[in-house]
Formats: C-alpha cells, structure tokens, sequence
C-alpha cells in the first residue's frame, strides 16, 4: 500500500543575485489535511492599441507572460495537544512576507523564496513568493491560545533560475534537482553526478549551503550539470 504524500510549504533564503537559484531551506510547514481545492491561474500581458481612424480594433500587442499565482487553504489543528502550535504556525506563515536576517546582513532586504509541494503534482510546485496570507482562527483554549486557524495564502510565481551559459561552447549549463533523502551527502552526490566526491562545493555553493553536515531528507536541492564541475 502506498503512503499518500503530504502537501507542504517550504521557504528557502532568496537568491544573492538575481538568475542565481534560491539558497537553504528555511523551514516548511507540512499540510494536516491535504487541500481540497487549489485555485492556479495565469495570465498574459496585452496592450491594447486604438486607432482614431479605424472602424474596428487595433492590433493588440503581446507584452510577455505574468507569473503564476496559487491560492491554498492550510489547517493548522491544536485540539490534540493544546500548545502553541498553531499560533507558531501562523506566526511562521506570516514572517516569510518579512525579509530573511541573511538579506538583510547582506544589505539586501528580500523575503524568501517559497515553493508548494504536493507528491507528484508538477503544475503547482514552482518557486514563488507570499504576496497575502490571511488567518481566520476559529477555536480558543481557556486562556485565549488559538487551538485552529485556516491560513488562506496566495504564492505568486518568482520565475525559475536561468540556466547558466558555458562560455567555451556557447550550450546552456543544464541543472537538475534532487529530493534529499536520509544517508544523503553531498559528497555521495558529487561522486554519483560528476564521479568525483571532492567537488562536493559545488553543490553547496548552488543552493546556498553552509553545513553540509547539515542535510534535511525532503529538501530539493539543484545539482549543477557535469560540464560546471569540469569547468572548476
């Protein structure tokens, strides 16, 4: 029998440099109850010419397409255990519309970069930023402690890190992600993707890694393609 996977959000460090891909994971709220519904949608950016002269419309003109947006509901529950859980977990939600403290010692104030995930689920799972969260709570302990809150947010799309390009062949340095799972290293991952286990740096320095010691299984990391790690 299968394990049904788990909707989660998870914030990682906004990238130093723009194109450059989002750094550690800071944290991740996983889903109690699977969403219901999810609301994507998309658009596209036209302008709408006029022409004074003309009896019917003008040409509109095509000016680039708009990020993704999702909107979810999540259902944090404290009935069980009567703690502060769900008013941390509020609280958590909350601090990834504020810039991370390593944006801000790097004087450059960004909040992070957050990325829904739900099993095999593509459409949804993008990088993105919190643009609103709203609380509603809806049940109290005897000394005001929330015990439920249903947390509605709304993820817009950051866009995707641009693959870097090899100066000396001109071809787009192609990049893959990797679910950490428990025994992983980064060694064994430089070993498995480039046959060598010393060039292990190069992963930590993708994704923003300052302990490597210090791997989370669940958490997707970017793994340069072969020709960067031939390329040091």
């Amino acid at each position: 029998m299968s394990t049904q996977a788990r909707a989660t959000l998870t914030a990682y460090e906004p990238p130093k440099r723009p194109g450059q891909p989002p750094g550690a994971a800071l944290g991740a709220v996983t889903f109690q109850f699977n969403p219901s519904q999810l609301a994507l949608s998309k658009s596209a950016g036209w302008v709408a010419h006029q022409a004074r002269s003309a009896e019917q419309v003008g040409v509109p003109e095509f000016t680039g397409a708009l990020p993704r947006r999702l909107n979810v509901e999540l259902f944090l529950d404290g009935t069980a255990t009567h703690d502060t859980a769900v008013q941390k977990g509020v609280e958590t939600l909350l601090s990834w519309c504020a810039p991370t403290a390593r944006s801000i010692s790097a004087k450059a104030p960004c909040a992070p970069r957050v990325k829904f995930a739900w099993g095999s689920f593509a459409s949804v799972s993008f990088f993105g930023y919190l643009e609103d969260v709203s609380a509603t709570y809806s049940l109290f302990d005897t000394d005001g402690t929330p015990l439920r809150a249903t947390c509605t947010v709304q993820l817009t799309e950051a866009g995707d890190p641009t693959p870097r390009q090899n100066p000396t062949s001109g071809t787009l340095t192609v990049r893959r992600v990797h679910r950490l799972v428990s025994g992983d290293s980064l060694e064994l991952l430089a070993y498995r993707e480039y046959g060598d286990a010393t060039a292990w740096r190069l992963i930590a320095e993708a994704n923003g890694i300052d302990d490597p010691q210090r791997l989370r299984p669940g958490t997707e990391i970017l793994v340069p393609g072969a020709d960067e790690a031939g390329a040091r």
